[in-house]
């Protein structure tokens, strides 16, 4: 699914220079000329008492050495643990108490926990380095966190079909790819065809559900319980074709569990990276379907009851430069709404059109968007209903 860590800060030093020498004569007041006095070194960010920072991520999501550059750089000790998907994220903070002091939601999801006021507003007097984001990037984010008050992205991509090219063609025969891939995984002409080498879905209903929606020519978020009829039908009728429903995606597509996934850009192109890396010869690629991919941006967000707000700030900062964005796309494959970090990247990822997607193909992504609370029950039913096959 996703992965980070990376880079590094310094604090200047205040130097105090001694002038002079003994044995030169002192210059009479008319003859002194005034020196400039140096100007005050910045000041080092606001920590907090205790030195500690808890994040709550998801797996695979942090570059190699980010947490342990942000604690070799400020001292702070941070205590990383991860979730599997945004509702399990949703669970903790609706618990209290987590003891976590930075999550990183999925924007649209995280729609109802601003909305139940599970997050306290981001400080962007603490943050020198917020200037580095796209400033229409963030417009996005305002969808559902109006004002930017809450979220600061960590990254972002979309959900997406992806498939293994040499066992899909081998199972469709001479059947010709679909004009649109969610056939593939949505048509039993396809899906039946493709069963015998396996069909993942994501294990997320806040996932499955709108492009299920999307695919039935409903709105994505819709909040009428007739769409989700509509909907839910549709799933039933490929429930025999799913082989499996992945919380360890990249895991799954690396080893070999499926030959056509629905999941998220990034962790397709991550376990094309691992097959790769043993040697394998079979093609992963994610695909950029014509009835368009499902856009998430994951986002930094600090509890309500964080417990070290101060260290939260200055790790968001830590990962706001451009080096650690930059490092984010290069190492982890997905892109970023880092402006300043975008000379970093590499060409190679740059150029990837399933990374940094093309006008068009952007034009056909569905919109960031939320269920409401009040839907929420219909949403759950529905996926619980088609993943148990009734």
């Amino acid at each position: 699914m996703m992965k980070k860590h990376v880079l590094a800060l310094a604090i200047a030093a205040i130097v105090l220079v001694a002038c002079g020498k003994k044995e030169e004569p002192v210059a009479t007041p008319a003859e002194t000329t005034p020196v400039a006095a140096a100007p005050a070194a910045p000041a080092g960010p606001v920590l907090d008492d205790e030195k500690v920072l808890n994040i709550y991520n998801w797996p695979d999501y942090i570059t190699e050495t980010m947490i342990a550059d942000f604690e070799k750089e400020f001292g702070i000790k941070v205590n990383y643990d991860t979730f599997e998907t945004n509702e399990a994220l949703h669970a903790k903070l609706v618990a209290g108490n987590s003891g976590y002091d930075i999550v990183i939601p999925t924007a649209g999801f995280g729609k109802k926990q601003i909305d139940g006021g599970l997050y306290q507003e981001i400080d962007r007097s603490k943050i020198s380095n917020y200037g580095n984001l796209d400033p229409e990037f963030m417009e996005k984010i305002a969808g559902v966190d109006p004002d930017n008050k809450h979220f600061v992205p960590w990254a972002w991509g979309f959900t997406t079909v992806g498939i293994n090219k040499q066992k899909v063609e081998a199972a469709l025969g001479g059947m010709p790819m679909p004009e649109n891939a969610w056939d593939l995984v949505f048509n039993p002409e396809y899906s039946s065809k493709l069963r015998s080498c396996g069909i993942i879905y994501l294990d997320s209903p806040s996932e499955i559900l709108p492009l299920a929606l999307h695919y039935v020519g409903k709105p994505p978020y819709s909040e009428n319980p007739e769409d989700f009829k509509e909907a839910g039908a549709m799933l039933a009728k490929v429930r025999k074709d799913v082989r499996l429903f992945s919380s360890t995606m990249i895991d799954d597509i690396a080893g070999g569990k499926g030959c056509a996934f629905v999941g998220w850009s990034g962790d397709i192109n991550i376990a094309a990276d691992r097959v790769k890396e043993m040697g394998g010869k079979d093609e992963i690629v994610p695909l950029l379907p014509t009835g368009g991919g499902l856009v998430f941006i994951d986002t930094m967000a600090i509890p309500k009851d964080a417990k070290h707000p101060n260290n939260a700030h200055a790790f968001i900062d830590f990962y706001l430069r451009a080096e650690n964005g930059a490092a984010m796309a290069n190492e982890m494959n997905y892109p970023t709404g880092n402006k300043a970090s975008l000379p970093l990247i590499n060409d190679e990822v740059k150029d990837n059109k399933t990374i940094f997607l093309s006008d068009e193909d952007t034009e056909r992504l569905i919109p960031t968007g939320g269920f409401s609370n009040e839907i929420g029950s219909t949403l759950n039913d529905t996926y619980n209903a088609f993943k148990r096959g009734r």
